[in-house]
């Protein structure tokens, strides 16, 4: 498993470390989260798989990591989304936040999300080791069913859908 780019608050490398000691002890790092919508504006949704370290059985965005290399590349994130969910599609980042939040289990996720979107109407392949399932839902609809059910969604999305889902992804999910 690759050691995790570590940053400071202007999301510039200090180097790296193991994954799991990361987010034990909340160290700031680098990450990434992807949305693929359809060409009806919906976004495609992931289940965690159940054996993931944390976050497991939680719906998510279409697929999220770690980047390995220094560069911020596309193609490292593209290479993510094939592994996860067996889709090949362009992605453009669209923007980056910092989060901070403690998980179910004790571990701490403290990153620099940078979020990436694309356009598919291809249906996924899972990697089972990765997800359990998907849905397709429009950004409105997933808003209520967060608000109605927030234990059944991931930190990040709930945060990226509170923030960001207004303006920037809805603009996004129409082109």
């Amino acid at each position: 498993m690759p050691d995790l780019i570590l940053v400071n608050e202007n999301d510039q490398p200090l180097g790296r470390a193991e994954k799991i000691y990361v987010h034990e002890r909340g160290l700031l790092h680098r990450a990434f989260s992807v949305f693929v919508f359809n060409s009806r504006g919906e976004l495609l949704l992931q289940k965690r798989a159940g054996n993931k370290y944390h976050s497991a059985g939680l719906w998510s965005n279409s697929a999220c990591g770690h980047f390995t290399n220094e560069d911020l590349s596309e193609k490292e994130v593209e290479t993510r989304l094939l592994e996860e969910m067996g889709l090949q599609c362009p992605l453009r980042e669209i923007f980056a936040f910092h989060y901070q939040t403690r998980l179910e289990n004790g571990l701490m996720e403290n990153e620099i999300d940078h979020v990436f979107i694309g356009r598919s109407d291809v249906a996924p392949r899972l990697n089972s080791e990765e997800a359990s399932d998907f849905a397709y839902v429009d950004l409105k609809k997933l808003r209520r069913n967060i608000k109605a059910k927030p234990k059944a969604y991931t930190a990040w999305l709930k945060i990226i859908m509170a923030k960001y889902a207004r303006n920037t992804l809805e603009c996004a999910s129409r082109g």
